[in-house]
């Protein structure tokens, strides 16, 4: 089935994005990418090395001639930090692609939608092309949208809660009115979280913690990898419609008098 993901004008066969946080090291951040199949790998700028050469950095692990790296703003609290921090990644090489995150509070780590709104018309303006991590808010969204972001990244519950998706009826609006890719990010817990998450009509889902925090990391990976690819193809397919009351499995024509 040719069904790629695009984004930003490329295109990927990958619909799971991943983080590159919390592994115990570069190696193992880099052979869980391999096995979750992921083309595009996100990397928080103030937290891993990939700007200092001389020091040791990821992308001696992961090499961008095969990966989009994408840059994120985490750890910023201020629409000014998140700017910079998106500047900083660019005078490094690394592109105009940027997942921005301006984070509102620190115990529940929930964006602070205006800082989002007032950064990402900052960065759309400076040329850059921006993924938005906010609130499942169907409005917040559509301004994110109307100001020219390549795509929304809802949240599906708090950032490493692993609760899975809080409020799938938020998502069904946002994906109703999105004219550009509707990207899951943070709240997956596990393979089936990812796979409610394409299974709603989402193009892509990112996450880290779910991965890097599992007992086995590598394994997770693949089952992510699994469920993004069952839950895509269960959307294309068209689920049954829910029924109150059963419908047999055999005809009931031609039975045996």
């Amino acid at each position: 089935m040719h069904d790629p993901f695009v984004l930003a004008g490329r295109s990927y066969t990958s619909r799971l994005i991943v983080g590159t946080g919390k592994y115990r090291d570069f190696e193992e951040t880099r052979r869980a990418v391999e096995i979750a199949g992921a083309e595009i790998v996100t990397v928080a700028v103030r937290r891993v090395n990939i700007t200092d050469p001389k020091a040791p950095n990821l992308l001696d692990h992961l090499d961008p001639k095969r990966y989009t790296i994408l840059p994120n703003t985490a750890g910023c609290y201020t629409a000014e930090d998140a700017i910079r921090t998106c500047r900083l990644a660019r005078d490094a090489g690394v592109g105009d692609l940027v997942k921005l995150e301006v984070i509102g509070d620190e115990r529940t780590l929930f964006p602070d939608v205006a800082a989002t709104l007032a950064a990402a018309e900052k960065l759309v303006g400076e040329g850059f092309q921006v993924l938005p991590y906010v609130t499942d808010d169907p409005v917040a969204c559509k301004r994110l949208e109307e100001m020219g972001c390549a795509a929304v990244m809802p949240l599906a519950a708090p950032i490493g809660s692993g609760l899975g998706i809080r409020n799938p009826y938020n998502l069904r609006i946002i994906l109703e009115h999105a004219k550009v890719p509707v990207i899951v990010d943070a709240g997956v817990g596990t393979a089936s979280d990812a796979a409610a998450a394409l299974e709603l009509g989402c193009d892509a889902v990112l996450m880290n913690t779910a991965i890097a925090g599992a007992a086995d990391p590598l394994l997770m990976a693949e089952a992510m990898r699994l469920g993004v690819e069952a839950g895509r193809k269960a959307f294309k397919a068209g689920r049954i419609a829910r029924k109150l009351y059963a419908t047999a499995s055999s005809p009931l024509s031609g039975l045996i008098q």
